[in-house]
């Protein structure tokens, strides 16, 4: 008798409890816009009128729209934003926003670097390439994703050791883990810098941000290198990249060169749709010590171009501009 009361009350419960609301795209589309809405970092920034851009979507959008409509639609509306760090991904698609490299000069080919300036006898200094060239240590990092670790930074800044400098390579570099820009920056600087301050969106009011904290970068314990060091830089440097370039602006001994990066200041924040479909944007602010957004990009000292001239014969202009002022011609 018990048992026959205790399953009549579950019965009953599982009638009362009331099921998830089917992800109709009209819900799906709220649900994005409203969080984007509340925690995106950058509207203001970029004088972003998200309310008006929701009621243009809002209106072509109904219970019939394909899911392909739909992605293409969100996708539309999200690009608005202007930012590599917004995306919406899909199990046929994810969205992407590339002009922020696209409409400016590539300035830079890996084959080049490859063939004329790593060679064949380059170390391999777990993700560091390095190259002596004309005793500068030419060091290429590809990708802030990979893991740079203390053995590797002994094995760089040693073999730097005597040079007459260093320059660092990260063009086309889109980013990564923002602690191997750390470790490689401790390298070169010789006391703790501010280098930016950050915030984060805690709401969906203009001025919800928390209060600004310093970003800093300390000198490493180990591994240093005190001479000059030259950072190259496009507008493919993206996010990560980006930091690591303010970072090196801070060290007086550093000099970029090349073309503004990309930008990506913002750390990104991520969501589920109610149709499985997950997002991110960016849900913080970067700015230098003079006030300056880092989302739109950290600019260099001197601008080079890639000549296309110099490429046809084997000669990265950006490289060779960067041995010139280091070595004194």
């Amino acid at each position: 008798m018990l048992i026959g009361g205790l399953g009549l009350l579950f019965s009953c419960e599982d009638k009362l409890l009331s099921a998830d609301p089917e992800p109709t795209p009209g819900l799906v589309f709220e649900q994005l816009w409203s969080d984007v809405g509340d925690r995106y970092s950058y509207l203001e920034l970029k004088n972003v009128d998200w309310d008006s851009i929701g009621e243009v979507y809002r209106e072509e959008i109904n219970e019939t729209t394909s899911d392909t409509a739909l992605f293409r639609m969100l996708a539309e509306m999200l690009n608005t934003l202007k930012d590599g760090h917004v995306n919406l991904t899909s199990e046929f698609n994810r969205s992407r926003n590339w002009d922020w490299f696209l409409d400016y000069p590539e300035n830079y080919d890996q084959e080049l670097v490859d063939r004329h300036y790593l060679g064949e006898d380059h170390l391999i200094s777990g993700p560091l390439l390095n190259q002596v060239i004309d005793s500068v240590l030419y060091v290429n990092y590809r990708s802030f994703g990979n893991t740079i670790s203390d053995d590797h930074l002994t094995a760089l800044t040693d073999r730097a050791t005597g040079m007459k400098g260093v320059i660092i390579d990260v063009r086309n570099n889109g980013g990564g883990n923002l602690n191997n820009g750390y470790k490689l920056a401790s390298c070169f600087t010789d006391s703790t810098r501010v280098f930016a301050y950050q915030r984060y969106k805690t709401g969906p009011g203009a001025g919800d941000f928390t209060s600004w904290g310093e970003m800093t970068i300390e000198p490493g314990k180990k591994a240093r290198f005190k001479g000059p060091v030259v950072l190259l830089t496009n507008r493919r440097s993206y996010s990560a990249s980006t930091f690591f370039a303010q970072m090196m602006q801070t060290i007086p001994h550093a000099t970029l060169i090349g073309d503004s990066t990309g930008g990506g200041g913002g750390i990104p924040a991520y969501g589920e749709l109610p149709n499985g479909w997950t997002y991110r944007f960016s849900a913080t602010q970067t700015v230098t010590p003079t006030g300056d957004h880092i989302e739109i990009a950290v600019p260099v000292d001197l601008r080079v171009d890639l000549d296309p001239d110099d490429k046809a014969n084997g000669v990265d202009t950006i490289i060779e501009t960067a041995l010139a002022i280091l070595l004194g011609r």
